[in-house]
């Protein structure tokens, strides 16, 4: 097995796959250094001198500038190197779009084709509160639905707690009215009880109106302060939309409607050369096939949005991602606060030193499509093929603005670890086979072995199955441990 990688021909590093010891001598790609420190696995080693104010160079690209003279062999890190970003940015659009050729199978899945025209797959029975007010309430309607109703008919039965729906003004109140929306209109959900209190700002007679036309034998309403007895009525209501979703069934259905979100979280060195690559690989295997992919977490752009910005399929689009990242910056300036304040702790000690190297990392999840269009926070997916999403970093927020887009799933792929999962199945793929094989009841799939002894081919061909699988109705471990939970973008004043 390999100990080190270079990743691009044009790299000053290389990236240590397993723990080196002092005085190791390694080679790589013709390039041979001895170690002159221990150095941990998934950071960094200098592979030839690097000058002090030179550009430290990883996949290709820089990631920051070296803060003093460097030998061959030694460890490069947050000790002697530092981010080159600042301020907002002016860009040019030059289009470079790459052709992979990747040829068309017939594989299927099996979905739930709704009424409209979409398809799910799940089909969950959902209480969507209007309000954070009535959390409770909804979670007492469900568990007295579940103590009288045979379930197993139907996928889940879920109520989507949070804090919002009152004393939010402006954009965080339309926020939440959108996200609430979307998880309504959501294909995996066969069926919702919208649950209100009645005094609360996000009243249900004004979200009626956002949600446009419904299924009434689907979706249903209750204010909770218009009732004597709101369990009563709220499990009366389930089990009339219970009674419709029971007879929905699966069927087979085109790897063209499948659409799955791009996430990353806990990232180490080896995210970027394992499991984003494998995801990357994959988002352009499934628009190949006529499907989409999300790429959101703006914040993880920085130092890599000129990368996604070449792939816009147009110059329209161009404008749209330009916007995209530096709006965000502007975010993080009307708050007084740094933009470029990454990566985590966690993200550190797993061997990322700079944003940029932290970013150069994350866009590999994009793979090499171009890039259709770019949606705001709470937007609907419309195009099919690569899209990119105006959400953070925060994990559960992110994913939550990925389900609500209209994925089926979300792909998340992580190196530290975590349990966390939204309300789409939110499938973790290890970066490395240690966390794997430590955390099996919260990783769902391996692409350690890619720093082993397995090519992307063979790994790649083991992963479309499992993602078939799990659209199919196959369990991901956030299912399986009943995590689920939303989180929705807030900017502004709570009243």
């Amino acid at each position: 097995m390999k100990k080190v990688i270079k990743i691009h021909n044009k790299d000053n590093v290389m990236v240590a796959l397993t723990d080196l010891k002092a005085g190791e001598i390694l080679e790589s790609d013709g390039v041979k250094v001895q170690i002159r420190s221990d150095i941990p696995k998934g950071h960094k080693v200098a592979i030839k001198k690097i000058s002090k104010e030179e550009d430290v160079i990883k996949y290709g690209l820089p990631i920051g500038y070296s803060l003093q003279n460097v030998e061959p062999g030694e460890h490069i890190h947050v000790n002697n190197t530092k981010t080159k970003l600042s301020g907002t940015d002016e860009y040019s659009f030059d289009q470079k779009l790459v052709d992979r050729d990747i040829p068309k199978d017939d594989r299927v899945f099996m979905g739930y084709r709704r009424e409209n025209g979409n398809v799910g797959i799940r089909n969950e029975l959902w209480i969507v509160p209007t309000v954070g007010c009535v959390n409770g309430i909804g979670q007492m309607i469900v568990d007295t639905f579940k103590s009288e109703v045979y379930i197993r008919l139907i996928d889940n039965i879920e109520v989507y707690k949070h804090n919002y729906g009152c004393s939010q003004l402006g954009e965080d109140h339309e926020n939440t009215r959108k996200i609430l929306a979307d998880l309504v209109k959501h294909p995996n959900c066969g069926g919702a009880l919208v649950l209100g209190l009645g005094c609360e700002n996000n009243q249900v007679e004004e979200f009626k109106e956002l949600l446009g036309d419904i299924d009434e034998n689907r979706v249903k309403f209750l204010i909770t302060q218009e009732v004597e007895d709101e369990i009563e009525e709220g499990v009366h209501l389930l089990r009339e939309i219970f009674e419709v979703m029971k007879e929905d069934t699966r069927e087979e259905v085109p790897l063209s409607e499948l659409k799955v979100g791009l996430k990353c979280g806990g990232s180490d060195g080896l995210s970027g050369i394992t499991a984003n690559p494998l995801l990357g690989n994959f988002s352009d295997y499934l628009i190949a096939q006529g499907g989409t992919s999300v790429l959101t977490e703006v914040p993880e752009m920085f130092g890599a949005e000129t990368i996604l910005m070449e792939r816009a399929k147009n110059e329209e689009v161009f404008g749209k991602i330009v916007h995209l990242i530096n709006d965000f910056k502007e975010y993080f300036l009307a708050n007084n606060q740094p933009i470029y304040e990454n990566p985590s702790p966690g993200n550190k000690k797993g061997g990322i030193t700079t944003l940029e190297d932290k970013s150069l990392g994350c866009t590999q999840k994009a793979g090499h499509s171009k890039v259709v269009d770019v949606l705001k926070y709470g937007e609907i997916l419309t195009e099919k093929g690569l899209n990119l999403l105006s959400a953070p970093g925060n994990d559960l927020v992110a994913s939550t603005a990925l389900a609500a887009s209209g994925c089926h799933m979300v792909l998340f792929t992580t190196g530290r670890g975590t349990p966390f999962g939204t309300f789409v199945p939110t499938i973790k793929i290890s970066s490395n086979s240690e966390i794997y094989n430590k955390k099996k009841n919260w990783i769902d799939f391996n692409a350690g072995s890619l720093a082993e002894d397995k090519s992307m081919e063979e790994v790649l061909e083991e992963f479309i199955p499992y993602i078939i699988g799990v659209a199919s109705g196959e369990l991901a471990n956030n299912e399986k441990n009943e995590i689920r939970e939303i989180s929705i973008f807030k900017k502004g004043v709570t009243l």
